[in-house]
């Protein structure tokens, strides 16, 4: 029975083993496909077998790599951004990582994102301090950061005298309604002067019928006096 048990761990040992390099060759296999489709630029297809090779080994670096360098050719930069994050995530050996942070910081700089490049372009230089490329490429990206944050330094500062200048033009606007306004009043008379000047002229009218009211009634009694005179008796008041 011991014996039986030990070879069938050995079968399934030796089963496990041949799927293993039936997947590592099948990996390969899409892997090497891809990389001479990439190379004749046919770039579609050479995605294809990438992703071939990702669903035999999940875990493969190389296929993520690769599959985020034809992404980009296709210009799919953020899918192919995922793929070089993740392959960053796994990836242990410095000199693949190295070129994973250099496509990173390349796709970065394409975007304008200037200060992540520069980040990734320090990473792929931790790795490999020697690749000359990398390092003139995060000269120019530091260049172009700080050309950024000076333009962009210059527009606040714009955006800013461009308010100061609003308010100054609001506060001028404001000042000359004042002003308007002021001269406006004073070319007008004032309410209560007008209306002093019409109780003037009732109070006026009033008078002047009160007067002829009165010339009226001394000429009523004067004739009343005509009369009395003339008749010989005086006639007494209603």
């Amino acid at each position: 029975m011991r014996m039986l048990k030990s070879k069938y761990i050995l079968f399934v040992v030796f089963l496990l083993s041949a799927v293993a390099v039936s997947a590592q060759k099948a990996e390969r296999d899409y892997i090497r496909k891809g990389n001479r489709l990439f190379n004749d630029s046919i770039f579609v297809d050479a995605e294809v077998n990438y992703r071939k090779a990702l669903e035999v080994n999940p875990k493969s670096t190389v296929s993520m790599y690769n599959l985020g360098n034809t992404l980009s050719q296709q210009q799919k930069f953020q899918d192919a951004m995922e793929q070089y994050v993740s392959a960053s995530n796994i990836e242990k050996d410095k000199m693949k990582l190295a070129h994973i942070y250099h496509n990173m910081g390349v796709l970065l700089q394409a975007g304008k994102d200037y200060a992540k490049a520069v980040d990734a372009y320090k990473m792929s230089l931790r790795n490999n301090p020697t690749d000359d490329e990398t390092r003139y490429n995060l000269a120019l990206a530091q260049k172009m950061l700080k050309d950024q944050q000076q333009n962009q330094q210059n527009q606040d500062q714009n955006q800013d005298q461009n308010k100061d200048q609003q308010k100054q033009d609001q506060n001028k606007d404001k000042q000359n309604d004042q002003k308007q306004d002021e001269k406006k009043d004073q070319q007008q008379p004032p309410k209560s002067e007008k209306q002093n000047n019409q109780m003037s002229k009732e109070n006026a009218e009033q008078l002047l019928n009160s007067v002829m009211q009165d010339e009226k009634d001394v000429q009523d009694k004067v004739k009343k006096q005509q009369k009395v005179m003339q008749g010989g008796r005086l006639e007494k008041d209603w």
